[in-house]
């Protein structure tokens, strides 16, 4: 374990990032096209990179103590840490690489998430709505085809 093994792994990081936009990507091209159909799978693939990502941070954590104790830094060091204790500029300038590309990454994976929930609840509430519709009845008719007023309001009113 050591500085290049965590370098690797942030770079995979990086790569699961842009899987993730991908994904985000479809989601929200089927969301605005109005192809509901297949959204449940764009969800469950962003889901799968989800998950993959949570193990990847496990690994990077583990790098990420191994190098700190390398370097004589705190264990639960931060990236920002592990760049102020570089021994090196090239293991300065590489950790500031992969810093700012996973800052940028995340950045854009947060701007196209938010535009996606709103996709998502505009699209269930045009959902919801439908169904209101298709349950409110008219109060005219009755499935056999008899007319039937449900409602009280006349235009005359007969107490008088």
């Amino acid at each position: 374990m050591g500085a290049n093994e965590l370098s690797m792994r942030l770079w995979h990081e990086r790569e699961l990032l842009e899987m993730l936009l991908f994904k985000l990507e479809e989601q929200r091209l089927l969301l605005e096209s109005g192809s509901m159909r297949w959204v449940h799978f764009a969800t469950r693939e962003v889901e799968q990179v989800l998950d993959r990502q949570r193990a990847s941070g496990l690994s990077r954590d583990v790098e990420v103590a191994s190098v700190a104790r390398e370097w004589g830094a705190p264990e639960a060091a931060t990236l920002s840490a592990l760049i102020d204790v570089a021994p090196t500029d090239a293991w300065r300038d590489v950790l500031t690489e992969h810093r700012n590309a996973l800052a940028a990454l995340m950045a854009e994976v947060a701007r196209l998430k938010d535009a996606n929930e709103i996709h998502l609840r505009t699209a269930a509430l045009a959902v919801e709505e439908t169904l209101t519709g298709f349950a409110a009845g008219t109060g005219e008719y009755t499935t056999h085809g008899e007319r039937k007023r449900d409602d009280t309001a006349r235009i005359v009113d007969r107490k008088m």
